[in-house]
């Protein structure tokens, strides 16, 4: 994960583009990546989700993580840390025995 960062960050820094990656515009370009992931899905039947164009699913989604990273790295979190810790949250508000199978949010457990 440290290699990407890096990488990221080289690319970034060789254009001078950290002056335009403050917190709130990397968080708005996070959200706008995402959407841009959703739109690829938009208006698809079940039938028609299979055959959605993998290569722009991961073009965007590889976007969505950039952003990601890039956020990350500007409040010195660690991108390891942070997801397993929400893991071991989530693990807690969703234990096997009542969430199994299930798309219940946790308060409704």
């Amino acid at each position: 994960m440290n290699d990407i960062t890096a990488a990221l960050l080289k690319f970034r820094n060789e254009r001078d583009w950290e002056q335009f990656h403050d917190a709130r515009n990397l968080a708005l370009a996070l959200s706008i990546e995402a959407a841009e992931l959703n739109e690829l899905f938009l208006w698809k039947k079940d039938t028609q989700i299979d055959s959605v164009d993998s290569e722009r699913v991961k073009e965007e989604l590889a976007d969505v993580f950039a952003f990601a990273f890039l956020l990350a790295e500007k409040y010195k979190f660690d991108v390891k840390e942070i997801i397993l810790d929400k893991v071991k949250k989530n693990a807690e508000k969703y234990p096997v025995e009542k969430s199994k199978g299930s798309a219940t949010k946790y308060t409704m457990l």
